[in-house]
């Protein structure tokens, strides 16, 4: 079985291994304009993935996790939010550079710079996942951030194949800064997201394309749409 990556809109993302295990990255389903009606009831959730706990990122969170019973991964102070409705899990809690085995799978919090509450409360500090399973090329989502200078730490530890990067601007950073972004993390694909999804988010996959380093691969997917691995 290959891998594949699928867009849900907005900043929420699935993939499958190769070994047939099925994450959802940020999973904003229900409120979010741009996710396909077949997309909002998910078939099946092994695990679950959260960069920080604004809204539009942790929306069906609770929801899919209790459904499918399956394990959600996010930075130690947001998971103990999290808590309430999911139950203490200490093992699920991680912070910036630490990482996990998870299905056969290797999740590691790299930093973001952007902020983090949920449901009114501090929620610890936003972040990044940098994903490493067999067979499968390393995959690196961003979250929300701006542009940051150690983006070339994540490219020299974990050499990424395909980087998730937000282009949406005014929440997060727009195209200049995400050309940037993405020449400081070096991987050969890029993937925009956190766009497209409400009027405040200018950024667009074509204001990014010219700016990209040479022989960037940018791909742009429709929401809905699966790109094999």
């Amino acid at each position: 079985m290959a891998g594949s990556l699928t867009w849900l809109g907005h900043a929420s993302f699935r993939f499958d291994t190769p070994a047939g295990h099925r994450f959802y990255v940020d999973p904003f389903l229900t409120d979010n304009p741009s996710c396909p009606p077949a997309e909002l009831e998910p078939e099946r959730v092994d695990a679950i993935l959260v960069t920080h706990g604004h809204a539009d990122h942790t929306g069906d969170v609770v929801r899919l996790a209790q459904a499918f019973a399956c394990p959600v991964i996010a930075q130690v102070e947001l998971r103990g939010l999290l808590a309430a409705d999911l139950g203490a899990d200490g093992e699920k809690g991680l912070n910036k550079g630490g990482g996990r085995e998870l299905l056969g799978t290797r999740v590691t919090l790299t930093h973001a710079n952007h902020s983090s509450s949920y449901d009114g409360s501090y929620a610890g500090e936003s972040c990044g996942y940098v994903v490493e399973a067999p067979g499968l090329p390393t995959l690196y989502f961003a979250g929300d951030t701006n542009v940051f200078g150690d983006l070339a730490l994540i490219g020299r530890i974990y050499a990424p194949a395909v980087a998730v990067l937000p282009i949406g601007d005014h929440y997060t950073m727009g195209p200049r800064e995400a050309a940037v972004a993405a020449e400081l993390v070096g991987a050969p694909r890029v993937i925009p997201c956190h766009y497209g999804t409400f009027s405040l988010l200018s950024g667009t996959p074509d204001q990014l394309r010219p700016l990209l380093p040479a022989g960037v691969e940018l791909l742009v997917p429709d929401p809905g749409e699966t790109v094999p691995l």
